[in-house]
């Protein structure tokens, strides 16, 4: 080969070397069939909105769930207790092992602190004087813990003995459950508020200190808003998070990772797949309904949901007056209750419920735009 073919050969070779590069050096962009690749042991991602599975891997597994246990503690305190209230510490604080907000005996402390310790911090000494003020005792509390979750969220396969998440045999749930719990709890805007502070000024008796959100990313992953991490050497790394973006929410639970960077990688992985597979959709308030014998209906409120792109839904109205959002495959995705209207005459039974948000906004914004005709 001539002088100057080698140097063509060359040329090509760094021209395909640098080529190959700058391909790694661009962050991929996942493709709408892409799958998440999870190391953890199961995890799951729901729409926050409705509860659907959209991704799941043995999210039915039994399995212990750490410091994530806080979740269901918090909610039970702000749903079940007054926040107000104030705590008497007992001597039993100085047994209890693992992360703590450092309460000392004889220590008053208000309720809505407590939980904001066991949140925030991961304080388990925070989670006993709790179970303690609630119910006397870390037992009786949990009886508390499994009917709530039972009653009130409507899960099946979990079973708590403790309010911190200390290993236990009997201490089990699954990452649906985990992810249903985290959805009810979201709703309530107390338990909301305190999942999202990323740090507060601790100040205590035995202990003065500014304490962070051990969630990191509430740091940096856009749109996160809580909720809780948590390891045991027997449970491994586990993580329960949600996000609002783009007028959608999605909740993802990932159960024993190998470490934590993995349970937050997991999750961002699945959050990504959510946000490029999945878009929202939304019902306005102004659209009326009938049922088959011809009452008519309104929603009290906008109603969001996702679906897959490139998929349309269905809505039914029951002869009770509640209005079912269903996929393709006939599965009621969200039961929504109706107000019956008996005054409006402009009734519109068939929405297009097939629109996205942005739609949603545009044909509101075209209301108020006068028209004349020409």
């Amino acid at each position: 080969m001539s002088k100057r073919g080698i140097t063509r050969v060359k040329s090509i070779m760094l021209l395909l070397c640098v080529s190959f590069l700058i391909a790694q050096a661009v962050p991929h962009q996942a493709k709408a069939s892409d799958t998440p690749v999870i190391e953890s042991e199961t995890a799951v991602l729901i729409d926050g909105a409705t509860g659907e599975t959209l991704w799941g891997k043995d999210s039915t597994k039994r399995m212990y769930p750490a410091s994530v246990t806080k979740i269901i503690t918090a909610i039970v305190a702000i749903e079940e207790g007054n926040l107000e209230e104030k705590v008497a510490v007992s001597e039993n604080v100085m047994d209890v092992i693992g992360t703590r907000v450092y309460l000392l005996p004889g220590e008053e402390v208000s309720l809505l602190k407590l939980v904001q310790g066991l949140m925030i911090n991961s304080g388990n000494d925070a989670g006993l004087a709790i179970a303690e003020h609630m119910d006397g005792s870390e037992e009786a509390f949990a009886q508390r813990m499994n009917r709530f979750v039972e009653e009130e969220i409507g899960v099946k396969d979990s079973h708590f003995t403790n309010p911190h998440g200390l290993f236990d045999e009997n201490h089990y749930t699954t990452a649906k459950d985990l992810a249903m719990i985290t959805k009810y709890a979201m709703e309530n805007e107390v338990f909301k508020e305190i999942a999202q502070t990323k740090e507060m000024e601790w100040i205590g008796e035995g202990w003065e200190t500014t304490i962070y959100n051990h969630h990191r990313m509430l740091w940096d992953y856009d749109g996160v808003t809580g909720v809780k991490n948590g390891f045991v050497q027997r449970s491994g790394f586990t993580l329960s998070t949600a996000v609002e973006r783009d007028d959608m929410e999605l909740i993802a639970v990932t159960l024993n990772a190998p470490a934590a960077k993995a349970s937050y990688q997991d999750t961002a992985a699945l959050f990504d797949y959510g946000f490029t597979r999945y878009e929202p959709h939304v019902i306005k308030s102004d659209r009326l309904f009938s049922d088959e014998s011809g009452r008519k209906y309104e929603l009290e409120n906008d109603i969001y949901y996702v679906m897959e792109k490139g998929k349309e839904s269905t809505v039914e109205v029951t002869n009770e007056g509640m209005l079912q959002i269903k996929n393709t495959e006939g599965k009621v995705l969200k039961e929504v209750p109706l107000k019956e209207q008996k005054d409006k005459e402009d009734l519109i039974d068939n929405p297009n419920v097939n629109e996205t948000a942005e739609q949603g906004f545009i044909q509101w914004f075209l209301r108020f735009i006068p028209f004349t005709n020409p």
